[in-house]
């Protein structure tokens, strides 16, 4: 069972980072500001995530990074991975800033099955990962999607495209990180990832600091921790574990949400979402026994 014990884990990160983030962006707040300057807090913050933890767990948080990412080819994926980075972020906070979390989150959560396609057209190992996993993952994938739609969440708008968009990059950024992450530690993957995203968006917007107020500040430091954690669980477990299989397991952040948003914001799920977190936790309970007897 401890194999498992990270994407869990991971999953319950990403559910606290996206409900803190809902947070900040409410209010006066420029989206492409709290674009800026959460890569930038999450740059001040590896710094002591290698001293402190890299002590720890040197797998995960260390400078590693193999001669073989600097070939050609590699530095042009990585790219591509920050451009899909860069216009994922901005797309999703567009669309989080200007409209209402319900009518955009159906939108969001055609990630996991975009990961799951994507991957299984990249990479032969991923194809070869055992077919009722890649079902379990769509399945549980259009269960979180069917939970979330209803009549009123049809029409579209520049939002809702935004959404989908954002989520679209967002999963070919993931999928094709696996391409290079061997040539990396997790955590010297996730610190060029930002650093080039930050520099990069810095000069594009020239966000001055005061546009996020003082009192924002500690939640940005807060999510920026959560969110280097979280990333750093993903890409160990998506060199140990495989895109597909960890897709599907950390697809057990959104039961999480329902779950915080029950006990701390006093939001009740309706039996869409019940039905669909019950869909999904047999879906990772299936997926762990098939991977056990494996």
């Amino acid at each position: 069972m401890k194999i498992y014990a990270i994407p869990f884990f991971g999953a319950f990160l990403e559910a606290v980072g996206t409900i803190l983030e809902k947070k900040i962006l409410r209010g006066k707040i420029d989206f492409r500001s709290y674009n800026v300057f959460s890569f930038l807090a999450i740059i001040i913050l590896i710094i002591p995530c290698l001293l402190l933890l890299g002590y720890f767990f040197p797998v995960l948080f260390s400078l590693k990074i193999h001669s073989s990412a600097l070939e050609l080819k590699n530095i042009f994926i990585m790219a591509l991975i920050i451009t899909f980075s860069i216009l994922a972020n901005l797309l999703i906070f567009y669309a989080m800033k200007w409209e209402k979390i319900t009518e955009i989150e159906p939108l969001r959560l055609f990630q996991p099955l975009f990961v799951v396609i994507f991957a299984f057209i990249l990479y032969s190992s991923e194809r070869q990962t055992a077919t009722p996993l890649i079902i379990a993952a769509v399945v549980a994938s259009l269960a979180l999607i069917f939970s979330h739609i209803k009549k009123h969440h049809l029409k579209i708008s520049k939002y809702s495209i935004a959404a989908f968009l954002g989520s679209m990059f967002f999963a070919a950024e993931l999928a094709i990180s696996k391409e290079i992450l061997n040539f990396y530690s997790p955590m010297s993957f996730y610190l060029v990832r930002c650093f080039f995203i930050f520099i990069i968006t810095f000069l594009i917007f020239k966000p001055k600091i005061s546009s996020i107020s003082k009192k924002k500040w500690p939640y940005v430091f807060l999510v920026a921790f959560i969110w280097i954690l979280y990333r750093i669980l993903l890409y160990f477990s998506y060199e140990t574990k495989g895109v597909i299989i960890t897709t599907l397991l950390f697809i057990l952040a959104p039961v999480f949400i329902y779950a915080l948003s029950y006990y701390y914001l006093k939001e009740k799920p309706n039996w869409r979402n019940i039905l669909a977190a019950i869909v999904i936790l047999l879906c990772v309970a299936y997926a762990m026994i098939i991977t056990s007897l494996s």
